[in-house]
């Protein structure tokens, strides 16, 4: 593609000019593509499950410790089960999507959390009930990997950010009917409500696997099995014009290593090991610098994501306002609901603004805002802990709206654009096995955080808990700002350039401004929807399509 860009010279070799990367100034919103839209929600809808799981166990594991009579520890190994076990799932789902296409890995994660929704639903005792965990947490690897990586190969660029956000909103959601969940079913008979609490989980999966059938196979995948045909189709329902729809074509043709002469609806590609022990090595043992630095980025952003304690919050939120001063039940399950409402308002802000202002300052506000939220928070925790024989009113008021600041700067921010950056950073050939690494480390931070939040407070005090949080979430800021390239605006199969010279990225994109301000009116080069239009002539007519 380098033959098709202006460049300057740089130690790494020629760069696209500025032009590639979106301008930093605002651009005109563009008409938002319905159809890109609508299937994107019915893929995200996975995530519901997911964000209802830990929701509604916030409520749901004080009454499971009281009817079958469970321990602290035995409660903390049941809520952090279901992110250790998909550990296994996020590896499953990149080769189970590679094998059957992203579409269907969708039905396998939506059917595998409809059985443990019955497994956990119909639990006669403690071990019945981890069984249910067990598989819960084997679609929830699926579901995490699978949803933001079709959602970012469906999107077009320009509206990729709103787009591949939705199954974080989606996970907010989830988190909030749980909550609305446990305060529903609280007043029936206890050995009633967390069992219909759980097993209300099933429900969306009925509704993904109806309308699946809807959704059309990622047009990269479709490459990626010859079938141009088709990716063709799905690409000019999916894309803002019939010449953009061209042009992604092109790029993941080339991505795909596909002669861009092979125009047939069916061609043969030389098939390489996309999700055997030739991706891996590329992608761990021999990188090169730009893969590298694409593996730092994907998995410290999901690394920070879960180290800084969000699930610890949202599983243990009625726990932290009981030790904040609040004690009675229906006050703390209404305080819960609060805090999910918080969350999926919020995230709206990302939604909206992801794809104008940028990934980079939207992450950096977050992290900030949650570096002080946290340690406002354990500053009245503490001051709670040393007024053991009253409640302090206004530190209670203090704790209730830090924890609503925390996840409302967290779902802002850090909570989609960890799956918007990681889906979209890395190249085809290496994306599905690079985004389960990143859900692996996702869920293992948040399974680790889960197991081990009530031990960890009772060791070190809970106020000593959230400045170790504050501390860490302090640490991502810096993560961000030195390591992060600004994203917005770039296809996928031209990413890597972005990425190699870790710190010195920001030199990069100087050289390309330079570049752009000197070169004369004729030669400044086209958008990124304009580019490689040259290359693949003038845009077919429109397929007919059903």
């Amino acid at each position: 593609m380098a033959e098709r860009k202006s460049v300057v010279e740089d130690a790494r070799g020629p760069l696209p000019t500025v032009e590639a990367f979106g301008s930093n100034e605002p651009s005109k919103p563009k008409k938002r593509n319905g159809y890109a839209i609508a299937i994107t929600v019915l893929a995200s809808m996975t995530s519901i499950l997911i964000g209802y799981d830990g929701g509604v166990m916030s409520g749901a594991a004080d009454f499971i410790q009281k009817d079958l009579k469970v321990s602290d520890v035995g409660i903390e190994v049941l809520n952090g089960m279901i992110n250790i076990m998909s550990l296994l799932g996020a590896p499953m789902a990149g080769r189970t999507s590679d094998y059957v296409g992203r579409r269907y890995t969708i039905v396998i994660a939506g059917a595998i959390f409809l059985v443990g929704a019955f497994f956990m639903a119909f639990a006669t005792n403690y071990a019945f009930l981890m069984a249910g965990r067990v598989v819960a947490g084997i679609g929830t690897g699926y579901a995490l990997m699978i949803a933001p990586v079709y959602s970012a190969e469906v999107a077009p660029a320009s509206a990729r950010g709103f787009l591949t956000s939705f199954p974080e909103v989606f996970i907010n959601i989830g988190v909030l009917l749980g909550y609305i969940s446990n305060y529903g079913f609280s007043k029936l008979p206890l050995h009633l409500g967390w069992r219909c609490m759980l097993g209300l989980g099933a429900i969306p999966s009925v509704i993904l696997a109806a309308g699946v059938m809807a959704m059309p196979e990622s047009p990269r995948w479709l490459v990626m099995q010859g079938r141009l045909g088709e990716a063709r189709k799905v690409l000019y329902r999916t894309s803002d014009s019939n010449q953009e729809a061209e042009e992604r074509l092109a790029d993941i043709k080339e991505a795909a290593g596909i002669p861009p002469e092979s125009n047939d609806d069916v061609v043969k590609v030389v098939k390489k090991k996309s999700s055997g022990s030739g991706v891996w090595r590329e992608l761990l043992l021999h990188p090169t610098p730009a893969v590298r630095h694409i593996l730092i980025a994907g998995v410290g952003i999901q690394f920070f994501q879960q180290a800084s304690g969000v699930d610890t919050v949202v599983l243990y939120s009625p726990r932290i306002f009981a030790k904040a001063g609040l004690t009675s039940t229906d006050k703390k399950l209404l305080a819960t609901v609060a805090v999910g409402f918080s969350k999926t308002v919020c995230i709206l802000i990302s939604t909206f603004y992801l794809d104008r202002l940028g990934r980079r300052p939207i992450l950096l506000a977050s992290a900030g805002g949650m570096v002080i939220s946290l340690m406002t928070l354990a500053s009245a925790l503490e001051v709670v802990d040393h007024h053991p024989d009253g409640q302090v009113t206004w530190a209670l008021v203090v704790c209730i709206a830090m924890v609503l600041t925390f996840v409302g700067s967290f779902s802002m921010g850090l909570g989609p654009i960890a799956w918007v950056y990681s889906s979209e950073i890395y190249p085809l050939r290496l994306r599905a096995q690079g985004a389960s690494i990143g859900v692996a480390v996702n869920r293992l931070l948040s399974g680790v955080n889960s197991m081990t939040f009530i031990s960890l407070y009772e060791a070190i005090t809970i106020s000593g808990a959230f400045y170790l949080y504050a501390s860490i979430a302090a640490a991502s800021w810096v993560f961000f700002y030195v390591l992060l390239p600004e994203t917005r605006g770039r296809t996928l199969e031209d990413m890597e350039v972005l990425f190699g010279s870790y710190h010195r990225w920001r030199s990069v994109a100087k050289k390309l401004q330079n570049n752009q301000r000197e070169a004369p009116n004729s030669n400044v080069p086209r958008s990124n929807n304009d580019k490689n239009s040259s290359s693949t002539g003038p845009p077919e007519k429109r397929p007919e399509t059903a």
